[in-house]
């Protein structure tokens, strides 16, 4: 296993492992993705020490460069530090207990076969010695290796032990699953449907870290479908647990909305990596069961759901705990636009739609087009190349308006500031009722958006609200 081992960090570890007479060992995530050939680019390795991990890390770091800042956690026994761009985490071996209302350990003093035992899955607790007389030795007590072969996720210990005792791994075993496109062994699986309520006493900051990364998978659709089948997902998001479901009246269908939007987010995942446009794609069309109407002639309808969803996003975000900022209202401005480029694909494309659908998306036309072409998902190939021809028009459309009239991230030619000089009038809706005329004459074409027009259309809409000016305008 030296093929492990052979970047020079490897080096510097055995050698102060060696003088210092101790057994370390390389366990987890660099082990199971180098024997999976993954990419190591993120560099994280974690080392497991029988004895003191913390202060192995300080000899280490002290032989790798001085000035090296070792952080160190003595509650968990834990130190880490960065050098040469790899983050090394050294914990001292152990065992842990938990108590069923906590998902704190008792922690103990163990031998590198309890360190493996308290790992989450056999493909995380395989070990390779950093030793001198064993360097390069794989230590494989639970089969890690097998199941790597057979693209396997399953726990070292019974599943009930592991999911009850850090019930944050059941989402773990669908983020792994999901990531290396593994299939969850069926006694594991069994076991996270049995204990998925144990995940209400896991922090909402961890079940949401664990999401993020499910929805930055290649293929995030099986990572939600592994956490509907397993009960998860109505404890954790049941806004989009709701949107399962087929109903069928007067011989009319509508699709299932949860398939749907996860094949949306599949769809958008092979052109961007932006985790917020993801979630937009993921939320697009959660409104859908609260909008749901039945009328015998035409059919279902969700009416207003892009409205109704952009207004439940800031509640899912805080719920989830994800970040109420700027994010959080990209994502909301994304869902609440989805539905505009799909409508001018089906019509005649006017100037004037254009230039609001400009006006509106500012910089994140672009994202928004992607979202709107990810929500094809017809499986009939002449529709959906249709559909693709249309958005190719909408496209073609708004790079010519864009270049001729200037929209995106509309700023008035005439600000508030200048119309209070022009008339000697102080701040009110009349200055108000002046902006609004002007932005609204730019974006139906009357006026060009430039200031001399602006200003010609301030003064007249002014008079017409009975305003007169305070004094001849000089570009009139």
């Amino acid at each position: 296993m030296n093929i492990c081992l052979n970047d020079k960090i490897f080096e510097v570890l055995c050698g102060v492992v060696t003088a210092e007479n101790v057994q370390a060992y390389v366990i987890g995530g660099w082990v199971r993705d180098c024997l999976l050939k993954r990419d190591h680019s993120d560099k994280d390795i974690d080392i497991v020490v029988i004895g003191s991990g913390i202060d192995i890390a300080r000899k280490v770091a002290r032989k790798i460069n001085p000035k090296i800042k070792v952080s160190v956690f003595k509650n968990f026994g834990t130190a880490m530090f960065k050098a040469d761009g790899y983050e090394i985490e050294f914990v001292g071996a152990r065992k842990e207990s938990y108590d069923r209302g906590s998902r704190k350990p008792v922690v103990e003093n163990g031998t590198l076969e309890d360190d493996q035992r308290r790992r989450d899955f056999t493909i995380n607790a395989l070990a390779i010695s950093i030793n001198k007389e064993t360097f390069g030795k794989l230590l494989d007590p639970f089969g890690g290796t097998e199941d790597l072969k057979n693209k396997i996720i399953k726990t070292p210990l019974d599943p009930d032990t592991t999911f009850s005792d850090d019930p944050l791994r059941m989402m773990r075993a669908i983020r792994f699953a999901t990531q290396l496109n593994f299939s969850i062994e069926e006694k594991t699986l069994k076991s996270i449907r049995e204990n998925a309520e144990r995940i209400r006493i896991v922090s909402q900051e961890r079940i949401v870290t664990e999401l993020n990364k499910i929805i930055m998978c290649m293929h995030p659709s099986k990572g939600f479908i592994l956490l509907e089948k397993s009960g998860l997902l109505s404890i954790i998001f049941p806004e989009l647990d709701n949107l399962k479901g087929v109903e069928t009246k007067g011989g009319k269908a509508h699709k299932d909305n949860f398939l749907h939007s996860i094949k949306v987010l599949d769809n958008i995942s092979k052109n961007t990596d932006n985790l917020w446009l993801r979630w937009a794609a993921l939320l697009h069309d959660i409104a859908k069961p609260a909008t749901k109407k039945y009328q015998p002639d035409t059919g279902w309808s969700f009416h207003g759901h892009e409205f109704v969803g952009s207004k439940m996003v800031p509640d899912i975000f805080r719920k989830l705990r994800l970040p109420m900022n700027e994010k959080m209202k990209y994502v909301q401005k994304i869902v609440d636009l989805h539905l505009r480029p799909i409508v001018l694909s089906q019509e005649l494309v006017t100037d004037s739609a254009i230039r609001r659908l400009l006006f509106e998306a500012g910089d994140d036309i672009d994202d928004l087009m992607i979202l709107c072409e990810a929500d094809i998902t017809s499986k009939n190939e002449a529709k959906k190349a249709l559909h693709l021809e249309n958005f190719r028009l909408v496209r073609n459309k708004l790079r010519e308006i864009e270049e001729k009239d200037a929209v995106r991230n509309f700023q008035p030619p005439v600000d508030g500031g200048e119309i209070i000089a022009a008339f000697g009038i102080k701040p009110g809706k009349e200055v108000g009722i002046i902006k609004n005329a002007i932005r609204e004459a730019i974006l139906d074409g009357i006026i060009p958006n430039d200031q001399e027009a602006a200003r010609k259309l301030m003064i007249e809409k002014g008079k017409e609200i009975g305003l007169i000016p305070a004094k001849p305008h000089p570009s009139l």
